[in-house]
């Protein structure tokens, strides 16, 4: 069903709305007491392996934003793969199906309107932050501060990426309710087992309280997707 919301800063934008990006990502092995103490009442993390849940970092460069409603921009997203409490997950296949799903916990944007896009539709926790985000090889380099703090730096190797269309999910919280969106991709979307990736946080609060989660080094596997997608109104 087709709507539309009109955002802060005076955007209007129809609903699902509509995106085309470029991804590079990594899911990491991760604590999964520390995840659970992240997530808002009604998650559970996933099992992404027999004893460890998982967080997951996307580093994303946008090209389209509605039709071009807002200029281009560039985030960097911290997820914790999670489902609804009571919900069965299975090690090492929910890893690899709800890796890049999930709860939103932080989304560190460029610019005031694509923080209003996603606060003000969804709830998604954007700041706006300076992203340095570039390509060098099939490797993408991503470092975030955020009012003078480093907040995360991420380096994740791009895999080889193949004709492919998923869908997936977002878990946000909007004036205090759960929310659930829907997205949809259609493009090229790669996984590489086990691929080259690096995370380290800083000293801002969002980094202190993220390094209380102890990941592995080596992630479950990197992902990489030029998509165009969409997301839905949360339910």
């Amino acid at each position: 069903m087709m709507s539309q919301e009109t955002i802060s800063t005076g955007h209007t934008f129809q609903l699902p709305a509509q995106l085309s990006a470029s991804i590079v990502g990594a899911v990491f092995p991760a604590d999964r007491d520390a995840v659970a103490t992240l997530l808002p009442a009604g998650l559970d993390p996933i099992r992404a392996t027999r004893t460890r849940a998982a967080l997951t970092v996307l580093a994303v460069s946008y090209d389209r934003i509605g039709e071009d409603t807002i200029d281009p921009y560039d985030e960097v997203g911290v997820l914790l793969p999670a489902v609804e409490t009571g919900t069965r997950t299975w090690p090492y296949l929910s890893g690899l199906r709800r890796g890049v799903s999930g709860y939103v916990y932080t989304l560190p944007v460029l610019t005031e309107p694509a923080r209003a896009f996603g606060v003000d539709i969804w709830g998604y926790p954007k700041l706006v932050a300076d992203i340095d985000l570039r390509d060098k090889g099939r490797t993408r380099h991503a470092t975030v501060t955020a009012d003078g703090q480093h907040v995360l730096a991420f380096d994740g190797w791009r895999p080889p990426t193949i004709p492919a269309r998923l869908s997936g999910y977002n878990y946000t919280v909007k004036d205090d309710q759960l929310l659930r969106e829907q997205t949809r991709l259609s493009g090229t979307v790669g996984i590489w087992p086990r691929g080259h990736a690096e995370l380290a946080f800083g000293e801002h609060p969002i980094g202190k309280r993220l390094a209380t989660v102890t990941i592995d080094e080596r992630p479950l596997y990197t992902v990489a997707a030029d998509c165009d997608f969409e997301i839905e109104a949360g339910s």
